[in-house]
């Protein structure tokens, strides 16, 4: 018996410890003379053989540490019973982690938000390592305020970062701002009594105090060698934060980071773009209106000059207000134009589908292009609101280069499904398309457009492509994933 790396041990017939090695006094936890006699936590009785006779069973050793044992039990002469067992808590923690570390990666490749996603990241750690309470902190400079995005095991607490701030501001020493400093973990032993004693903790105490935990770990969030928060845990009493344990919530600290990067990015995307509509509605502002506004002021200059002069020509007088006034329409259509671009699509009110059709009826009342739309299919009830607005940002671009380049006299929209069970757009037309040959402007102004599109399509995981059609004309093609 004491050759084997298990633990080993014979039971009586009413199941208590009679006899063991000294691998079961070290799993246990317990020397061999409080373990004789005393009741064995092994369910004893005749097994089958194969895989299914290891059966598992939770066990508390006297110092608190709770680990999981697997065994093998057999019946013996005497009545009595064999055991045969091994601690595999951290085998099985450590399937568990991996498990959650590939959760909390599709959770982060999703398309949730960003506060979604790092309350799923927090509930996984929660779950998976014996870990009482997470906090997952987004932090551009530690001497500001600090943005929770992910917490679990704290229950409800909206004003958590308001009470570190008061603790904060009476000089409560915040460990998390070490690991920020140094980019590495931070471990602290027996913090949560420390805190429960400070007087410069009360604003938190209320909070700090309703997990069961005792020591606490926290970790930078680093991506492209930039901190952009950090993940605070609170392990249960009991609970080694071990090696295998840092690394597991390294990896999912990388996770969260990359989260949080890839939200910044995306934010920084959008900026861009509608930096890029401003100055694409500047240009059409100065090119229409501003010019036609400017004309009408040197026509009326004109007239006035006519009227003043003796023996002015009543036909020359007609000929400029005429002039004048259709400046005028063309200036006030321009505007109307630019005004409804700019005006933002409230998706809460009306159906994406309701908005393209009130979009296209638009542009056939103001450019007179015949605009007909086909829809054979309707968008999956969950389709987020951001995603139908990408979508109608690109019907509206397509149509709008139809209206300024292609010089076409009917155009249409169709909304499928496609052959994958996406969604398919094509805005189609009947016009020379930008291959006609466009000024230097009004070329760089189509290029924008199409990256603008596209940029949009595979922010989604779509594609899109734009070219000639064989009976002629421009087709913008579509496809995404899902909607």
């Amino acid at each position: 018996m004491e050759v084997s790396g298990d633990g080993l041990a014979v039971l009586d017939a009413t199941g208590r410890f009679a006899m063991v090695n000294e691998a079961a006094t070290q799993v246990l936890g317990l020397p061999a003379a409080d373990l004789i006699g005393r009741a064995a936590p092994f369910a004893p009785g005749p097994e089958p053989d194969g895989p299914a006779a290891r059966r598992t069973v939770a066990w508390s050793a006297p110092d608190g540490r709770r680990c999981d044992l697997e065994y093998r039990i057999r019946p013996v002469d005497d009545g009595g019973f064999a055991v045969w067992f091994s601690d595999v808590t951290e085998a099985r923690r450590q399937q568990e982690r991996l498990a959650a570390i590939t959760r909390a990666a599709s959770r982060v490749a999703g398309s949730c938000s960003l506060h979604a996603t790092l309350d799923a990241v927090a509930h996984e750690i929660v779950l998976t390592a014996n870990i009482a309470a997470v906090q997952i902190l987004a932090v551009d400079d530690p001497a500001d305020d600090l943005r929770v995005l992910g917490m679990a095991g704290f229950g409800e607490a909206p004003d958590f970062i308001e009470r570190l701030g008061d603790c904060r501001g009476r000089g409560a020493l915040v460990m998390f701002l070490e690991a920020i400093r140094t980019r590495r973990p931070v471990v602290v032993r027996h913090r949560k009594p420390v805190i429960m004693a400070d007087p410069r903790w009360e604003p938190l105490h209320e909070i700090m105090g309703r997990p069961d935990w005792d020591d606490f770990v926290s970790l930078p969030l680093i991506v492209r060698d930039r901190i952009v928060g950090v993940i605070n845990t609170y392990y249960y009493p009991g609970e080694d934060p071990c090696s295998n344990s840092l690394a597991f919530l390294e990896a999912m600290a990388d996770h969260a980071a990359v989260a949080i990067d890839t939200a910044s990015l995306l934010s920084q995307t959008r900026s861009q773009a509608q930096e890029q509509e401003r100055r694409r509605l500047a240009r059409e502002l100065h090119d229409s209106a501003v010019q036609q506004l400017f004309s009408m002021r040197m026509q009326a200059k004109a007239l006035r000059a006519e009227l003043d002069r003796a023996g002015a020509d009543p036909a020359a007088v007609c000929r400029a207000a005429e002039e004048i006034a259709q400046l005028s329409e063309s200036a006030l259509a321009d505007l109307r134009r630019l005004v409804f671009e700019l005006r933002p699509l409230d998706l809460g009110a009306r159906s994406l589908l309701d908005a393209v059709r009130a979009h296209a009826a638009s542009v056939e009342t103001r450019t007179g292009i015949a605009v007909r739309v086909r829809i054979s299919c309707d968008l999956a009830p969950d389709t987020g609101i951001d995603l139908q607005e990408d979508v109608y940002r690109i019907v509206r671009e397509a149509l709008h280069n139809v209206v300024k380049h292609a010089r076409a006299t009917s155009a249409e929209i169709r909304l499928a499904r496609s052959a994958a069970g996406g969604l398919l757009l094509e805005v189609s037309d009947d016009g020379c398309g930008p291959g006609a040959p466009p000024g230097p402007a009004a070329a760089s102004q189509i290029r924008l457009g199409l990256v603008s599109m596209r940029e949009r399509a595979e922010r989604w995981g779509g594609r899109l492509a734009a070219g000639p059609r064989p009976s002629g004309g421009w087709t913008v093609t579509v496809t995404l994933p899902s909607a």
